[in-house]
């Protein structure tokens, strides 16, 4: 056995002021109440909450908090997200702390929850890193686990846990614990999916082992939920099954089919584009009502009857012949 205890916290987020110093006490009390705790996790966007306004010019202030957290714990720590500003805009960027106080990994969130989360951009980069004697692990933050290939990447590169910071309040809390669950089995890893409280969420924060099963749900209070992972569990069952049966990740290192839809140069997407713009729902909306079905959006010949599909086509070319320079 290959154990490693990790403690999520769910938290409740203000919108309106800085939640550094709450998330500071919070960690004091993790280790007061369980010293056997290795890692913490936060909910995304917990140190200042949902509104970009509220968050920092410069998260630094924020950052030496925590770096002397981690220290004075010694103990590994993922304190949520920040809003982040660079030269090439705004993102969603997540930190991980060693028991050093270092900054060893940093993920800038994939998927915006857009349209509402508009104006952030999405980043580009996978994030796993590695606990000494331990395991990988890998970050993501939210909306980014309703893409599959997310994930898929991730335990391609090795991740074993995933930390999963959320910040969900709305009605779809539901689905969202029904694909984390699905996940875990898909790609046989732990996935601890911490969600904030008010404006930071609406609780109900779950670990989840590598079989799916559902190892702890919380419901809509504060709660610490400090669990104990095995890694070897998720090492023989990549290598034997869920349950003596199902090799998922070898399985689909053999497959033998190819997915043409991530390559635009050989993929008919036009059906895609056909669904309009990302873009916010207004009242009265009659969005895909009365609109073509997808055999005749894919068998049109005629470019005026699907508005727009070119042009995308051609940026989207243009984006992985960027991505390959690169």
């Amino acid at each position: 056995m290959t154990p490693f205890s990790i403690a999520g916290v769910q938290m409740h987020v203000s919108a309106t002021h800085e939640n550094v110093t709450a998330m500071s006490h919070r960690i004091d009390n993790v280790m007061v109440r369980f010293p056997w705790v290795q890692m913490i996790v936060f909910s995304e966007l917990a140190p200042y909450g949902p509104l970009p306004t509220n968050h920092p010019e410069s998260t630094e202030g924020a950052i030496e908090v925590f770096r002397e957290a981690a220290r004075r714990h010694n103990v590994w720590l993922l304190p949520g997200s920040m809003f982040e500003r660079s030269e090439h805009g705004l993102y969603n960027v997540a930190h991980v702390f060693n028991p050093a106080g270092e900054i060893v990994a940093s993920y800038a969130k994939m998927f915006p929850f857009r349209p509402y989360e508009a104006g952030v951009n999405g980043g580009t980069e996978f994030c796993v890193f590695d606990v000494p004697a331990i395991g990988r692990f890998g970050v993501s933050i939210c909306y980014d686990i309703w893409f599959p290939e997310t994930t898929r990447t991730l335990t391609a590169m090795g991740a074993e846990v995933l930390l999963h910071p959320v910040l969900t309040g709305t009605i779809d809390r539901d689905i969202e614990l029904s694909i984390a669950r699905s996940t875990a089995a898909m790609f046989q890893v732990y996935i601890f999916d911490v969600n904030g409280l008010g404006p930071g969420g609406s609780g109900r924060s779950c670990v989840i082992d590598p079989s799916g099963t559902n190892l702890y749900q919380a419901a809509g209070q504060e709660e610490i939920i400090p669990v104990e992972v095995d890694m070897d569990l998720v090492r023989r069952q990549r290598a034997t099954g869920l349950r003596g049966l199902g090799q998922t990740l070898k399985s689909f290192r053999d497959r033998d089919a190819y997915f043409g839809i991530y390559d635009p140069t050989c993929a008919d997407n036009r059906y895609l584009y056909s669904l309009g713009p990302l873009e916010m729902p207004h009242q009265g909306s009659q969005d895909g009502i009365g609109v073509l079905p997808p055999v005749d959006v894919i068998g049109q010949t005629d470019p005026a009857a699907v508005p727009h599909v070119e042009e995308h086509h051609v940026a989207e070319l243009a984006k992985v012949k960027s991505a390959k320079d690169a």
